[in-house]
């Protein structure tokens, strides 16, 4: 698929390296197997890898820049920009993780000076997609004019090829287009989660890739959790279908797609993703891996196409838990 209205063409199912960063988020990470998942990506026709300097404090990225040594070129790379985390940096407070605040910042001097860092973690002269990660906000807000001026620049300067914005709203993108081009809105989005359905039709409408991030609700959708499944790391803690009064219901949910999933010669995860695919029709479905057996079935999904009858008909049987 296109990536937005640019030349490049990326395939629809992307590699999230979140977890790859480890941290309070995930737990501890294995470099290697991280690595490995990287290349067995790009062996399997998925050449879209998402990324961000707050993923373990730029660990995700530099694990990134020594998996894609000789490979740079096979790869459509994203990364991310807005979230700084050393002790003298200046901005409005996000959170806290991993002993150290994190903090919002998306001045033009700031975007460059973060752009740089990233190219030197990820080892490589540009970048292809560029994301705000989180929108601007009190005290050290940045009208959004100022950071696509900012990006702008850094297209004509050859550091970056494209850009976009992550976690923001209808009015928000608006304002972005109304200054510059975005190409790509990634924003949370599954089965379970549709509070972004009318921002995903409208990027549909626009021409614009609205790429879903935790389509698989941080593991809980793959099918390989149960309800003794322990929960590790602060991102999937945050789910709220992990808990015990939601987890049985989802996963009741899951064993009725069982009968289809193996009509369609596939996993249960599988479904899921293309049904997440084929929501919207410039949908991009982010998966996160950190082991080469995670993104080799997250791959069989992109052969994997829903009748019209079978997407609704999932629809149909997720709509009760939504209510």
């Amino acid at each position: 698929m296109k990536l937005g209205n640019t030349t490049m063409e990326v395939s629809s199912i992307a590699l999230g390296t979140w977890a790859m960063g480890g941290g309070d988020s995930w737990g501890a990470s294995d470099e290697a197997e991280s690595i490995k998942t990287v290349h067995r990506a790009l062996e399997k026709g998925i050449n879209f890898i998402d990324t961000a300097p707050a993923y373990g404090n730029g660990f995700s990225e530099e694990l990134l820049g020594r998996a894609l040594k000789g490979k740079r070129n096979e790869c459509i790379l994203a990364t991310k920009c807005g979230l700084l985390w050393g002790p003298e940096d200046e901005g409005s407070v996000h959170k806290s993780r991993d002993g150290v605040v994190i903090r919002r910042n998306l001045n033009p001097s700031s975007i460059i000076e973060q752009v740089e860092k990233s190219l030197k973690r990820l080892e490589t002269d540009h970048i292809d997609l560029l994301l705000t990660h989180w929108q601007s906000i009190p005290p050290y807000f940045t009208p959004i004019e100022e950071t696509v001026q900012a990006m702008e620049r850094l297209i004509e300067q050859g550091k970056i090829r494209s850009y976009g914005a992550c976690n923001l709203t209808l009015e928000q993108l608006r304002e972005y287009q109304a200054y510059g081009n975005p190409s790509l809105i990634q924003e949370r989005f599954s089965l379970l989660t549709r509070s972004k359905q009318a921002l995903a039709s409208y990027c549909g409408e626009q021409g614009i890739t609205f790429q879903a991030y935790s389509p698989l609700e941080r593991g809980l959708l793959t099918g390989k959790v149960d309800l003794d499944t322990k929960v590790v790391g602060t991102a999937k803690a945050s789910v709220a279908w992990y808990d015990a009064e939601h987890r049985p219901q989802v996963l009741h949910m899951l064993d009725s797609l069982k009968e289809m999933a193996g009509s369609y010669g596939c996993a249960v995860g599988n479904l899921v993703i293309a049904w997440t695919r084929q929501a919207e029709n410039t949908m991009n479905v982010l998966c996160g891996a950190r082991k080469p057996e995670q993104i080799e079935e997250n791959s069989q999904a992109l052969s994997v196409v829903l009748s019209r009858d079978d997407w609704k008909a999932i629809d149909d049987l997720v709509k009760p838990l939504l209510t």
